[in-house]
Formats: structure tokens, sequence, C-alpha cells
């Protein structure tokens, strides 16, 4: 999960799209551009924190005293693209990592400047002027800062910082496909593929870019692209976790992120990337297997989504009655179709008490109010 969340903290976030950015005639990138769009967007956000109707009293302290915001990303993939640079090598991690270490000190300095014009968060404010200053120092002294530059501590520990928390990647699937770029940090699923609806029809989806480059480069096969057209079925799993862990060096919250893997990965293969993951700082990872799942969002063929085509045996053996669920902390296996989950309709995984409903956006636990599911 790319936020994780303290009870009743909210969820505010944004995204920078990063293909806009790319230069296409040379290859380069207009990072004055960026660290503009940067500052724009903490202030909108820190904006966006006032301009917000709170339903719940818990709510408003809470976002009113931390005043968390998760700046992210789209595009990546294109960006990466135009630049010519293949997604996962060594070329394309250095350029990566200076994007993000730009978006970050960018981020922090605008923070810092709205403190000067705003007043630090709250939660950062003591009752004296000495309790301030303890926390303005353990704030600079968490792993996280050790990476930013000199001044932007120096400007901390004598006017604060605005926000609590700047920057996260979230998936922006919806966002993303919407203005035509890659989702989040994710490399192009494929430049042709089909996207199940909520209707459950395929959509059958070709990347923009591909349409773009065949125009300025008309000599190309369209079946035998560049090598910076890679796709993450084609990416080797550990390449997928080294692009995640060299941008968490930059991300202060977590990044929602897929480590694609082939069909038949065994679970030591997966264990070894959640180690990779581990290893590397990333804060969090999902594995997902090609195949592991008798339905899924993304494929390369339509069919392959059918589950019409399930047979009577299969059907019976997903059926919910026929297998206990065993809950983590619980001394007996529960024999109940009760699911415990993140998704709309299951029991709440934190308390076990409230179900989980969509709720602003998110898949929240009725009870407790555990965000557990971003739908972005």
């Amino acid at each position: 999960m790319e936020q994780p969340l303290a009870p009743y903290s909210v969820c505010n976030l944004a995204a920078v799209n990063l293909a806009q950015f790319a230069n296409k005639e040379d290859q380069t990138i207009d990072y004055e551009a960026l660290r503009e769009t940067v500052r724009v967007g903490v202030r909108m956000q820190d904006n966006v924190i006032d301009a917000t109707p709170y339903f719940l009293e818990e709510n408003r302290v809470q976002a009113l005293g931390e005043r968390r915001v998760g700046l992210g990303v789209m595009g990546l993939a294109d960006l990466l693209i135009y630049c010519e640079k293949e997604y996962g090598s060594e070329a394309g991690n250095e350029l990566v990592d200076e994007i993000f270490k730009t978006i970050a000190e960018t981020a922090y300095e605008a923070s810092t400047e709205l403190a000067k014009e705003r007043g630090s968060f709250p939660f950062l404010v003591g009752a004296t002027e000495e309790e301030t200053a303890r926390l303005r120092k353990a704030f600079t002294e968490t792993g996280y800062m050790q990476k930013m530059p000199a001044h932007i501590k120096e400007q901390i520990l004598a006017t604060g910082i605005r926000n609590s928390h700047l920057l996260t990647v979230a998936p922006t699937g919806s966002t993303g496909t919407m203005v035509g770029v890659a989702t989040g940090l994710e490399p192009y699923f494929s430049f042709t593929y089909y996207r199940s609806g909520r209707l459950g029809k395929f959509i059958e989806v070709k990347a923009e870019i591909v349409h773009e480059y065949l125009e300025r480069h008309p000599e190309v096969n369209e079946n035998d692209l560049p090598e910076w057209f890679v796709t993450a079925m084609e990416l080797k799993p550990e390449a997928h976790a080294d692009v995640q862990c060299i941008i968490q060096k930059w991300i202060d919250s977590s990044i929602s992120k897929t480590v694609n893997a082939p069909k038949g990965y065994t679970v030591q293969q997966v264990e070894k990337v959640y180690e990779r993951l581990y290893k590397g700082g990333a804060k969090g990872g999902t594995v997902y297997v090609d195949g592991s799942r008798d339905s899924q969002v993304l494929t390369l063929k339509a069919e392959e989504n059918d589950m019409d085509q399930l047979s009577f045996e299969e059907e019976l053996v997903e059926e919910p009655t026929k297998r206990p669920v065993v809950l983590v902390d619980t001394i007996q296996a529960l024999e109940s179709t009760t699911v415990i989950g993140s998704d709309v309709g299951n029991t709440c995984p934190v308390c076990r008490k409230g179900t989980v409903e969509e709720i602003g956006g998110c898949n929240t636990c009725t009870n407790c109010a555990a965000q557990l599911k971003c739908g972005l």
C-alpha cells in the first residue's frame, strides 16, 4: 500500500505526468519545468487540506495536524521511451534516480517555504520553544532526511516544514489511462492488451506512444520496435524490484508497484524477489505471477479472462463453503463464509469487526476507519 496511514488520517494524493517533461527532439528532460510543477503541486495539495469539508472531527484534527500530502507520478515509462532509455537498464535507472531526487528535494524545499509563509504542521509544534526545537531536530534526524541537502535541514530547524509527508507513488490506474500514459511508475503491461471493465467486458487498449513514435519514424516496423519499448512482462522480476528500490530512496511514504513474474514462477523465486525488495529498502511490494488467478484485470489475450470456460469441477473447488477461512491470530480455523480482506464486502483484517466499504475512493472499514485499499 502506497500510503500507510494513522487512524483517521486522510489520503490526499496527486500525480505529476512525467511524460510532459521529456524533449522528444533531443531526448533530454526539462528539469526546471519539473521543479516548477512540483512546487505548484505541493502548494495546491496544501490548499486542498484547508478546503476539504471534514465529516468527522477526528479526520479534521488528524488532517490539519499532520498536513500530509502524497505527490506522485504517472508516465515514467513514457518519459524513458522519449529519452530512449530502457526501463530497468543501468542508464534508465540513473535517469530515474535523478528524476526522483529532483522531485524530492524540490517538494521539501517548497514545503519549507510554505512553513515560513503559513507555519509548520501543528504536530511539529511543541508547547514551548524548546519543545518545538526538539521536535524539529528529531524530524531532520530521520533516516529519510539524511539524503536531503544541508540547506533544507537547516531551514526546517529554523522555521519548520509545512507537511509531515510529501511524496508517494499511487497506481493512478484510472487517471493515467484517462490521459494516455503508463500508470504510476509501471512500465507498459503491453503496447496492445485487453483491460477488463466493471461490466465484465474486454476493451482492447493500444498505447498511443507507439503510434506517435511510428509517425515520427515511418521507417520503423511496428513489430520490431527499439529496445527501449520494453514491457512489464519482458522485464525480469529483479529489474522491476530494482527500479522500485531506486525510487523508494526518494519517497517518504511508500510505493504501489507490481513486480510481474512469468507463469510457472516458483515459491522460492518469489521469495527471493521479496528479499531483494527488502534489502533494497522498499517499504512494501507486490509480486504477481502471471496466470496465478482465475481472472486478472490486464491480459495479453481477451479470452484468458473468460470465466465461463471454468469446468463444473473447478467451480466446486472455488466454492467458499468448501474450505475453512483461517485467521492468523485465532486458535482454530473458522468454518464459515466469512472473508477477511481489503475488498468491498470483506470483514476488516485490522479490527475483525467492521465491514469493508468504498468510502471516498478508498476501501475503508466501517468500524475502525482503517483505509485498506486505494481505488485510484
